[in-house]
């Protein structure tokens, strides 16, 4: 490999890190603004999106040059095409934290309600699976990877418990409808921020072993 080559490799490379923390914090900020019914942080999140949206252009933009100067092959071909997927799923759950962050801006000018559903155990495990997703993508641990994808699961169980007690809220509630499908939004996002997190662990997989495990889970 030439020198050139290695050096653009690793400049994409530590700009997907700097990504992968950015949106990492993102998702934080999203999580603590819904536990606090702070709309100034989830404000504040709304406002800072184009960061994320620059970054995930910047990096496909690099990506693609690469490929068309260099032609890389092997394990250097893998990683461009497993970074460009990663940064994808980076930028999508960049959006999810958004979207959580919209509609906390939306309940906190309406009167909380008493407990319908406990966010925290989810909330827990998505960000967890992300920091893992990430720390895979960072150390090349092909083991963390299948952790996280063994996790998503759980966090399915979890969105489909927070469906029934809010439909259930709906019921008693029939007056705080809006407030309550918020809730369910919430919930709905946090399961698409796992989603991507498993994304982001199988092309890490993909990229340390050439092994497409994407659709593995679904077969018999």
């Amino acid at each position: 490999m030439s020198k050139h080559l290695r050096r653009e490799l690793e400049k994409i490379n530590k700009k997907i890190l700097s990504l992968g923390a950015m949106v990492e914090e993102r998702a934080r900020m999203a999580v603590q603004a819904v536990e606090t019914r702070d709309a100034g942080i989830a404000q504040t999140i709304i406002d800072a999106d184009w960061e994320i949206d620059a970054m995930e252009v910047e990096i496909e933009e690099e990506c693609l040059k690469v490929l068309a100067l260099h032609q890389p092959v092997a394990v250097d071909l893998r990683f461009l095409i497993a970074t460009i997927k990663i940064n994808n799923d980076l930028e999508r759950i960049g959006d999810e934290s958004v979207n959580i962050a919209e509609r906390v801006v939306i309940m906190a000018k309406r009167p909380p309600m008493k407990f319908v559903f406990n966010y925290a155990p989810m909330a827990e495990k998505v960000q967890t699976m992300l920091k893992m997703s990430l720390d895979a993508m960072v150390n090349q641990d092909v083991a963390q990877a299948f952790k996280v994808i063994t996790m998503d699961d759980e966090v399915d169980v979890i969105q489909t418990l927070a469906y029934d007690r809010i439909k259930e809220a709906i019921k008693v509630h029939p007056d705080r409808v809006a407030y309550l499908i918020n809730l369910l939004l919430i919930s709905r996002h946090l399961e698409r921020v796992a989603d991507h997190s498993t994304n982001i662990a199988e092309e890490v997989i993909y990229l340390i072993e050439g092994e497409i495990v994407r659709h593995a889970k679904h077969e018999d």
